[in-house]
């Protein structure tokens, strides 16, 4: 068997754009992967054609030669765009080898420790509470979920005294618990937006009596020995890992032990072949995984066969391939703004996604409609300017 060619597509997720990989073989295989658009997302392209020229004629099964050698050809580690690619391709190299098997990805990873994969639901803003019960409320309702992510911030972070952020996102917090039903699992996260340790200890004490699932990259993700310092005098669960890269930066924040949770990116890292190295660090490390995954219905495909075989796996971040959810200042959207190029997408049950034993690769079709009929949409994240002026991390 090998590698024919790469085609990679420009699409949407509704109103983010997206980059999916597909990797033909000769013998008329296929295998698909999704790359994380940092940004700038169309940078992706031109870089997906310049390592195909390394894969021509490779055997894709290969996937622990072909995965080395192009980290090793490229000389220095690789950044955000690189992993990006390098997480597609891998992707695509598990879904071929899985489909010339006739057999899930899980099966080749050791075969499945759950028989199904349990995931929470972003709702990504801090809605009064009523309006967030009933979120809640609706999704538990249609689709069983029972745990929830928003976001702490109830007054703006850069121009309101930090003890008034403090003050009022507790407050937002005890309210939420009052109403809400008492077994739903409520996480925070704070997006990065913090910059000294002592603030973001502050806040994440200030939730902790009102126990949330997490308290979530509170920090930027740069100064380890900041996170060990945070998580020595936090009184809460810390998560974080969704900016970090590859097992060597995991290892650090390990070693400093600056996470109770930590959520790699498995379209950042460089594919489910370094996840599942980061997965082993972590679990000597008796810290569980909760992936970061606010990506389209293929990355969470992949996901489902990292959470089915991993041990130390917690829970998954999880959004609906259909809705409201990242269509923000458009309170009614359609559902045709959105390209589903995933035509049968792993949808929860009783706030589970189930594993698909008789489907090979990933489980899903992609729809080839959808993915020939360009669909870019331009977004990027909107620089915090504080009131004297400077610029604030988003």
């Amino acid at each position: 068997m090998k590698i024919d060619r790469l085609r990679a597509f420009m699409t949407r997720d509704k109103d983010r754009p997206r980059v999916i990989l597909a990797i033909d073989t000769a013998c008329g295989l296929t295998g698909w992967g999704e790359c994380y658009n940092h940004g700038p997302d169309q940078a992706l392209l031109p870089l997906l054609d310049y390592l195909g020229t390394f894969l021509t004629g490779a055997d894709p099964r290969r996937i622990e030669h072909i995965m080395a050698g192009l980290a090793q050809q490229a000389r220095f580690p690789q950044g955000a765009l690189g992993l990006a690619a390098f997480s597609a391709i891998d992707h695509c190299l598990w879904d071929i080898s899985a489909k010339a098997l006739n057999v899930p990805v899980y099966q080749l990873l050791g075969g499945h420790v759950r028989d199904r994969v349990r995931v929470y639901a972003g709702i990504y803003t801090a809605p009064d509470p009523v309006i967030a019960r009933d979120q809640m409320d609706a999704l538990e309702a249609e689709w069983g979920l029972t745990a929830f992510k928003l976001s702490p911030w109830r007054v703006n972070i850069h121009a309101t005294r930090w003890g008034e952020v403090v003050r009022t996102s507790a407050e937002y917090f005890r309210q939420l618990r009052e109403t809400v039903r008492t077994d739903y699992e409520i996480a925070f996260d704070a997006h990065a937006q913090i910059i000294e340790p002592v603030q973001a200890m502050q806040l994440g004490n200030a939730l902790a009596p009102y126990d949330p699932l997490f308290f979530e990259e509170p920090l930027r993700p740069e100064n380890f020995e900041a996170w060990g310092e945070l998580k020595r005098g936090l009184h809460c669960t810390l998560a974080t890992g969704e900016s970090l890269y590859s097992r060597f930066e995991f290892l650090r924040l390990l070693q400093v032990r600056g996470a109770d949770i930590i959520q790699p990116d498995i379209c950042v890292v460089g594919g489910i072949t370094e996840m599942r190295r980061i997965a082993t660090l972590a679990e000597a490390h008796f810290v569980t995984i909760a992936p970061h995954n606010p990506m389209g219905p293929l990355a969470t495909a992949v996901n489902v066969h990292f959470a089915a075989s991993t041990t130390n796996f917690r829970i998954l971040e999880y959004r609906l391939p259909h809705g409201p959810n990242y269509s923000y200042g458009d309170p009614n959207p359609e559902p045709s703004k959105g390209a589903y190029y995933v035509a049968d997408p792993y949808l929860p049950k009783d706030g589970h996604l189930d594993l698909r034993p008789d489907r090979p690769g990933w489980g899903v079709e992609m729809d080839m409609t959808i993915l020939g009929t360009p669909g870019y949409v331009h977004w990027q994240r909107k620089t915090a300017i504080r009131p004297d002026g400077s610029t604030a991390y988003v």
